[in-house]
């Protein structure tokens, strides 16, 4: 006996067979059709136990008609498919009442699985509220594998009101994430209130979040709203949690346990109704373990965590980045551009510590700096060439010239994180990235003689070759004559 009908709705024969084949191997009973309009049919003649139907379909779209077969049957389990693998797709799908969202291309084990779990979860999912959106702009950028999954976690998210902890480097899309959980879910009409913890001084966080009353310390002069009471009814957005001082960290366990805070300086509690959504760079777990954040806090932020990818996780996403970020580029009357395809290529082989933010700082610059209308592989190569130090030694330069190029590699490595401040250990992460390529060269320029190179870098001897030996720096000694 079968498992239950499928009724299969894809103009795409190779996939209606495809699903066909599967799904009667898996013990369902499969039927197919190419248009909407006999998917239609079947469905208001009572047929069919799940529904899984493709987008786009040469008669209607799928969009426009899962709310007529909503109506008629509301606990019929819609499955929606398409190759348009935008976040918008996913978002709209379950906006519509679809019970799950699959990208083309899909793994047909798990179409069978969530077929099998929509078959013992029948009208789990219900038509939710449309959004508004002011236009077709995407806030999330990216057909990857891995930005499919978080578009799909993302749609599900949008009408509940769990916490969400992510994590990411910087650069990421962290505050992306959090404001596409606040602008397409349940609270969309109230506040977003965004604060990162690393930017505020230890000894402000807890006045910043909770607010305080007049006297409360040296300078509060009047009663000051804190960041909850500003998010009342909307989302606050704890950006970069982990560098929230362990004070602070108790006071916030507090709030999410019972719902209410007090001000400082004040007495009486305060009941809050605001989503949390938590950041960070971090690897919490670690930070518990050398006692710098507390566990029971993490588990009440860590409802649901959500990786984002750092860029070279998804190099693929880079040409409809770029593509993006040069019609941004556009309206904000920098220039209308077009780039080589080459040069994309050139984009998706760079290493891209700054993320995201990075990608798009070069790009702006890019069209900012440059007068052609065609983004060729030779200006893109220029401008990643640019990011890297000039050679320090063996090219004549003064010290004037080396401070200038040294400034010039620091000023676009700040420049890749935007607005906000570059993970901490800056210094010892520059010193690392100098110190080899440093004694690289002068080993170079004095043909491998330490003693010479010593001399160079105003270094005892020893403490190079035992730098030579720590940074596994291979020496090479030209014999002359």
């Amino acid at each position: 006996m079968a498992r239950g009908t499928v009724l299969i709705a894809d103009d795409d024969t190779a996939i209606r067979t495809v699903l066909n084949q599967a799904l009667a191997r898996a013990g369902f009973a499969p039927r197919a059709t190419g248009n909407a309009a006999t998917l239609w049919r079947w469905v208001s003649q009572g047929e069919g136990d799940v529904v899984i139907t493709d987008v786009v379909m040469p008669d209607e779209n799928a969009f426009d008609l899962i709310p007529r077969i909503k109506k008629l049957r509301p606990d019929l389990p819609i499955i929606v498919m398409s190759a348009q693998n935008t976040l918008m797709t996913a978002l709209t799908a379950t906006e519509k009442g679809a019970f799950e969202y699959l990208p083309k291309p899909f793994d047909l084990n798990e179409v069978v699985a969530v077929i099998s779990r929509a078959l013992s979860e029948p009208g789990r999912k219900r038509q939710a509220p449309a959004t508004e959106r002011e236009s077709d702009e995407l806030p999330l950028i990216g057909r990857s594998l891995p930005m499919q999954d978080i578009y799909r976690v993302l749609a599900r998210l949008t009408q509940s009101d769990l916490t969400v902890m992510i994590n990411g480097e910087s650069g990421t899309g962290k505050e992306l994430v959090a404001r596409v959980l606040h602008d397409y879910g349940k609270r969309r009409h109230g506040p977003f209130v965004a604060i990162n913890m690393a930017a505020i001084p230890r000894e402000l966080i807890e006045s910043e979040l909770f607010g305080h009353e007049k006297g409360a310390f040296t300078g509060a002069q009047t009663r000051t709203p804190g960041r909850f009471e500003q998010a009342e009814g909307g989302t606050l957005f704890l950006d970069e949690i982990g560098d929230m001082p362990l004070e602070a960290q108790t006071r916030l366990l507090r709030v999410l346990q019972q719902g209410e805070y007090t001000t400082v300086g004040g007495r009486t509690p305060i009941k809050t109704n605001v989503r949390i959504i938590a950041a960070t760079h971090r690897d919490l777990k670690s930070q518990i373990q050398q006692g710098l954040f507390r566990e029971d806090l993490f588990y009440r932020l860590n409802v649901v965590p959500i990786r984002l990818p750092p860029l070279r996780e998804r190099l693929e996403d880079v040409g409809d980045l770029v593509r993006h970020f040069l019609r941004q580029a556009t309206r904000e009357g920098l220039g209308q551009k077009s780039i080589e395809s080459a040069a994309i290529e050139r984009l998706k082989s760079h290493p891209w510590p700054g993320n995201v933010r990075e990608l798009e700082n070069v790009v702006r610059r890019l069209v900012a700096l440059h007068p052609q209308d065609t983004l060729t592989t030779q200006i893109v190569e220029q401008e990643l060439a640019g990011s890297a130090i000039s050679p320090p030694l063996g090219g004549g330069a003064d010290n004037g010239d080396l401070s200038e190029s040294v400034e010039r590699y620091l000023s676009r490595y700040f420049s890749s994180f935007g607005n906000e401040l570059p993970p901490p250990g800056l210094y010892d992460r520059i010193i690392r990235e100098v110190e080899k390529p440093l004694l690289s060269a002068a080993l170079a320029a004095t043909r491998g003689n330490q003693i010479r190179a010593a001399e160079l870098l105003g270094l005892n001897r020893n403490t190079l070759r035992a730098r030579i030996r720590d940074l596994s720096i291979r020496v090479f000694r030209t014999v002359e004559g």
